[in-house]
């Protein structure tokens, strides 16, 4: 199977910038990243998406899933379970690993589901 590669535009918009203030992650009352450093990426009409630097997050807690996806605009995605004490929450981070160079300042950054996990800017 081709995958067709796209580029952003007026028809797919994606913007990157810095997200100001703090971002906190937690699952329950356990913070699994803590950032002043995260990126607002901004897609189309899609929910803004904060991406955080993996220096910032706990990896203790993520382990590889087998899951991927394919995004035509940012390339393949690779996700992560959360695993905390008697907790496990399947595939609630994605990463872009080696993204697509319109977004490539997303490499070396995590998102989490939002619908998954806690995701509190200050």
């Amino acid at each position: 199977m081709t995958r067709r590669r796209r580029e952003p535009g007026a028809d797919h918009p994606i913007t990157i910038e810095p997200t100001a203030g703090r971002v906190v992650v937690r699952v329950g009352d356990i913070v699994v990243a803590d950032t002043v450093s995260a990126l607002t990426l901004r897609e189309a009409s899609y929910p803004p998406v904060q991406y955080i630097p993996l220096a910032d997050v706990d990896r203790s807690v993520l382990r590889d899933s087998a899951t991927t996806t394919y995004c035509p605009y940012k390339g393949d995605c690779n996700y992560h379970d959360l695993v905390l004490d008697d907790d496990e929450v399947t595939d609630a981070v994605w990463t872009y690993r080696d993204p697509y160079p319109a977004v490539s300042d997303i490499a070396g950054h995590v998102a989490f589901y939002p619908h998954r996990v806690d995701v509190a800017s200050a």
